[in-house]
């Protein structure tokens, strides 16, 4: 039997220039749900002012008012209704009493190949049409050759689920073409075949270079290549309180910290990972760069966290993902200088949205040229994380040799990832 259900998600567009646009979900629940749609609502490039959730354990009732990141960024409201719906639950009876997830097949992984002459953000130029073609970049390897032009590897995968057709590929290559313009000397697209495991996994990492971006904690003597400037020291405190007396069954998380971009995503996947279910939540709106949100939990048994050492370890845990969601690491490679970021993988194998776009763009603003650049996975002791790697040029205003030049750079690069 079938619940018809024709308001799953509804979108209402502000009516004023500037006034945000309302999201609202209705449908059964599911663990993790509110993580999914705070991660699509990223991907598309919204950020969220504010926002409301409720849930019985059954049926979950989501509001939430997001605004554009950039003003130019075109956002397509109708693939993003598609999107959301798909990541809803389905509205039957029989889902809503079984409360089990389908298990989809994963997307085909695509080889997008192009050969061409190099110039300043052009990787960055590339990355923007693929997002708007709702392709996402899973892997990447940049080569650039010694007589100035680069091969490009990117395997991709569509989040619109079309491009095994010709259509969907022939204007995927149109719009690349229309960007590399005359530069262009080939451009393929095919299925990805044995090559694509083989760029699983990047590059070996130094000891140290991996410690420093995989370190449970960034102390206040964190080193030179990703310390914070000096006007945003102030962004390493954050407030995470549990209050257990003022519901009967639910824990009463108070979050207090420092906004930036996909800060609810990123607190919403902390608690996914962690197993913790939401049952009300609201986030209030941005107050002198702060953001508060009360959330009442539970543990998937059901039960309030009374446990004063699971507590701990959950308030602990939510501080580095909201601090530190992006590890940013300039250092050498050999003669060369190599840019690092790093972001932890969901347990269910997500990576986060938009940081090579946000990436490319932080550089190609900075006026830097990019030799090569891959992503890949690597795993530490508890859990996994997606590397971006980019091999700077030299031919650059900063001085990449000079530690004040190279704190420049990650200082610039960081701001564009968090938003500030």
């Amino acid at each position: 039997m079938i619940v018809l259900n024709d308001d799953v998600v509804l979108i209402q567009k502000g009516t004023k220039l500037g006034e945000p646009c309302v999201i609202t979900v209705n449908c059964p629940d599911k663990t993790g749900l509110g993580c999914d749609i705070c991660r699509t609502i990223l991907n598309f490039g919204l950020y969220i002012t504010k926002g409301d959730i409720s849930t019985d354990g059954i049926w979950c009732y989501i509001v939430l008012w997001v605004i554009p990141h950039s003003s130019s960024h075109i956002i397509r409201w109708s693939n993003l209704k598609d999107r959301l719906i798909s990541i809803c639950p389905p509205c039957s009876v029989s889902y809503c009493f079984n409360q089990q997830s389908d298990c989809t097949a994963p997307s085909p992984v695509y080889l997008l190949k192009f050969f061409c002459l190099d110039r300043k953000g052009l990787l960055h130029d590339v990355t923007q049409v693929l997002s708007e073609l709702e392709l996402a970049i899973q892997r990447v390897k940049v080569t650039t050759t010694p007589d100035g032009r680069v091969l490009d590897l990117f395997f991709i995968t569509d989040n619109m689920e079309l491009l095994h057709t010709k259509k969907r590929q022939d204007d995927t290559l149109e719009q690349l073409y229309a960007v590399l313009g005359e530069s262009c000397i080939s451009c393929e697209l095919q299925l990805a075949g044995p090559e694509y495991e083989n760029h699983q996994c990047i590059s070996s990492l130094s000891p140290g270079i991996a410690e420093e971006l995989f370190r449970c904690e960034l102390s206040d003597k964190e080193s030179h290549s990703q310390a914070l400037s000096p006007d945003m020291t102030i962004l390493k405190k954050a407030s995470v309180t549990v209050d257990n007396s003022l519901s009967p069954a639910h824990t009463l998380l108070q979050i207090h910290c420092v906004d930036h971009k996909g800060l609810v995503y990123d607190i919403l996947r902390t608690l996914k990972d962690c197993n913790i279910k939401i049952s009300y939540g609201r986030f209030s709106q941005n107050t002198k760069g702060y953001r508060d949100l009360d959330l009442f939990i539970q543990q998937k048994d059901g039960k309030k966290i009374v446990d004063p050492e699971k507590q701990s370890a959950l308030c602990s845990r939510l501080k580095v993902e909201m601090l530190h969601p992006l590890r940013v690491v300039i250092s050498n490679r050999g003669p060369d200088t190599e840019l690092l970021v790093a972001n932890p993988v969901e347990l269910s194998g997500k990576g986060r949205p938009r940081v090579f776009f946000d990436a490319t763009l932080a550089l190609k603003m900075l006026g830097i040229c990019i030799f090569s650049a891959e992503i890949g996975r690597h795993s530490t002791s508890d859990r996994e994380w997606e590397v971006y790697k980019f091999l700077l040029e030299e031919n650059c205003e900063f001085q990449l040799l000079n530690m004040v030049g190279r704190n420049q750079i990650v200082d610039r690069v960081r701001r564009i990832l968090m938003g500030w």
